[in-house]
């Protein structure tokens, strides 16, 4: 119950939170009368855009740290259930590809977001705009590239997009039924 209530406060402050840093713009915190105080992204101010910055740093920071915690704690839990049951190998082996599964999406959410958050705090509005789209393009991207590592990871979702994209399934795909620990 604990667990619960406190997994439903969590949400609700980051939700809270990042609805007060996204609407600071629309409540007034813009550059639209000010053109000498925008930032590399109209019409966010230079403050908002280094406040909105740095609290992308250290929520990612705070997430990683989450993640490793997580990993941790399920990699021990695996080894608890092998253990118990004789299966070491195969339960160290989903467990790694889980762990690589979160790692990869981890690595690319970096990939694609860092550039961007580092390149507000650093640009400055005279810069060409060409160095924002570069940095933003990734960004916006982002959430494009997730299905795509996920399909790559998981023959479930390879099965579906064939079957989704042209009616076919390929004959090595294996119709097993699988455990929610392959990822």
């Amino acid at each position: 119950e604990r667990t619960t209530t406190f997994t439903y406060l969590m949400l609700l402050a980051v939700w809270l939170t990042s609805l007060s840093l996204g609407s600071l713009p629309v409540a007034g915190w813009n550059c639209l009368e000010d053109e000498a105080t925008c930032s590399v992204i109209k019409p966010v101010t230079r403050n908002n855009a280094a406040v909105l910055s740095v609290s992308f740093l250290l929520i990612f920071a705070l997430m990683l740290q989450l993640y490793v915690q997580i990993c941790k704690i399920a990699f021990r839990h695996a080894q608890q259930i092998a253990v118990q049951y004789h299966f070491v190998a195969t339960s160290n082996t989903s467990t790694r590809k889980g762990i690589s599964t979160l790692s990869v999406i981890v690595g690319t959410f970096a990939a694609c977001w860092v550039p961007f958050s580092i390149y507000c705090l650093v640009a400055d509005p005279s810069y060409p705009l060409i160095y924002t789209y570069v940095t933003v393009l990734p960004a916006t991207c982002n959430s494009v590239i997730n299905p795509i590592i996920y399909a790559y990871r998981n023959p479930d979702i390879q099965k579906s997009l064939w079957v989704a994209c042209c009616g076919c399934i390929p004959a090595n795909f294996s119709f097993r039924p699988r455990s929610s620990s392959d990822v």
